[in-house]
């Protein structure tokens, strides 16, 4: 199957973004969003300053209220909480048979659920993908080099949708691990709200290395509890992505966890117009999960202890520095 049609459902940076690399690499794209305004600006002007303010758009993007049937290939890009309403408003027998990427790195916070595994239970005969990694939406949109992990079942399937999204700027690993990888991308988001808070309370950047590396032996115990594959940690959706994310101003999450670490709390962050910051809606998730696993996962537990307004980011890391003594693994 050539996809040469693909619908981006979500039309704020991020979607915009994967709908500009998918019609770099040739393909025709229909972006649909919620926002008349935006998609009207999208459709006649090829611009979205409300989400990638100074980019230009291709003009085989076109823009719309309303899902596409006719597409070949759905990209779902909106937020991880987002997801079930989206897919229900699309509806099951719509996607039925259609390969669907998904690119939320989140957990849904009512259900524990996985983005796969939502997708599974609105519209259980689609077929699911994932796409991670490190990747900044402007980065895309700008045709700047970016390499991201696509995840599927089929071999040959998953080979053929990434080679379709591969762009002279955007080049997808396909991978089978789909689990590993959304594991991956959902919970690094919830160490760069700690390693944002390091920065933001001046604890140094020895601190934020040992929180960033302590966070991967953490996050590797969760994933191959879950069924992931070790081998994803160290590749783009796994260290690629959380060194990004722990390391970069750019990165929302990191944003988010600096004003943490300023002492600012979670409402005033929201209220002062952060965006999006996924890791604060997975961090109980990721809490929870671990708790179900019986995993010691002590640094998300000091990212919810800082989410939940009740300790400094100081007073948190002193804790750990005061947890015994072990065997580095």
């Amino acid at each position: 199957m050539p996809y040469d049609h693909v619908a981006v459902i979500g039309a704020g940076a991020w979607g915009t973004a994967l709908a500009q690399a998918a019609a770099m690499a040739g393909r025709t794209v229909t972006l649909v969003g919620r926002d008349r305004g935006v998609v009207e600006e999208i459709a006649l002007h090829h611009t979205n300053h409300a989400y990638l303010p100074g980019q230009a758009l291709s003009e085989r993007i076109g823009a719309t209220t309303r899902f596409d049937a006719t597409a070949d290939l759905v990209i779902l890009a909106v937020p991880a909480q987002a997801s079930r309403a989206a897919l229900a408003e699309i509806g099951r027998e719509a996607l039925a048979g259609k390969p669907v990427v998904l690119t939320a790195k989140g957990l849904e916070a009512r259900t524990l659920k996985r983005q796969s595994e939502v997708l599974a239970e609105l519209a259980p005969e689609a077929v699911p993908y994932v796409l991670s990694g490190p990747s900044f939406a402007d980065d895309v949109a700008a045709g700047r080099p970016t390499a991201v992990t696509l995840a599927g079942d089929d071999a040959d399937a998953t080979a053929a949708i990434a080679a379709a999204l591969a762009g002279p700027g955007f080049r997808p690993y396909a991978a089978g691990d789909r689990v590993g990888v959304e594991l991956a991308g959902a919970l690094k988001n919830v160490y760069a709200l700690g390693c944002g808070a390091v920065e933001g309370a001046g604890l140094g950047a020895s601190a934020r290395s040992a929180l960033l590396a302590r966070g991967f032996a953490e996050l590797g115990r969760i994933v191959v509890a879950m069924g992931g594959s070790a081998s994803t940690l160290t590749g783009l959706a796994g260290l690629g992505d959380l060194t990004l994310s722990c390391t970069s101003t750019h990165s929302r999450n990191y944003q988010f966890g600096m004003a943490l670490g300023r002492g600012e709390r979670v409402a005033e962050i929201k209220a002062h117009g952060a965006r999006l910051a996924e890791g604060v809606a997975t961090a109980p998730v990721a809490q929870q999960l671990a708790r179900n696993l019986r995993i010691d996962a002590p640094l998300i537990d000091a990212v919810n202890l800082l989410l939940e307004g009740n300790s400094s980011i100081a007073t948190i890391v002193a804790g750990l520095m005061a947890r015994p003594l072990k065997r580095e693994e």
